[in-house]
């Protein structure tokens, strides 16, 4: 039995920690975007370094966008592409799944 390649690509990205969790965050966002701060304070646990490094990480698969609001005070906001779009898109199943069988406090 040969192991999908399409699939291994798939948790590559999302077995990576955070990764899937700042997707599933932009997508529930206004238009799927949220500034650096607005998704530190939802995922309360990730250090800013970290969530700095996933979000470049993220940027490098081309799953979300880094865009410059404004220079004076410094504004940057992240957003799903395409791409991330339909990669949340996907992970619904998954998050039916869990919530039927998975062992979760809300």
């Amino acid at each position: 039995m040969k192991i999908c390649p399409y699939l291994e690509y798939s948790f590559n990205i999302l077995g990576r920690k955070w990764n899937g969790m700042i997707i599933h965050y932009l997508s529930k966002c206004d238009n799927g975007v949220s500034h650096f701060s607005e998704i530190k304070e939802e995922l309360k646990q990730i250090t800013p370094k970290a969530l700095s490094i996933k979000l470049t990480e993220l940027i490098e698969f081309e799953l979300i966008e880094k865009n410059i609001v404004e220079l004076s005070p410094l504004s940057i906001e992240y957003k799903l592409t395409e791409k991330g779009i339909e990669l949340a898109k996907a992970m619904t199943p998954l998050s039916e799944w869990a919530h039927k069988y998975g062992d979760c406090e809300e």
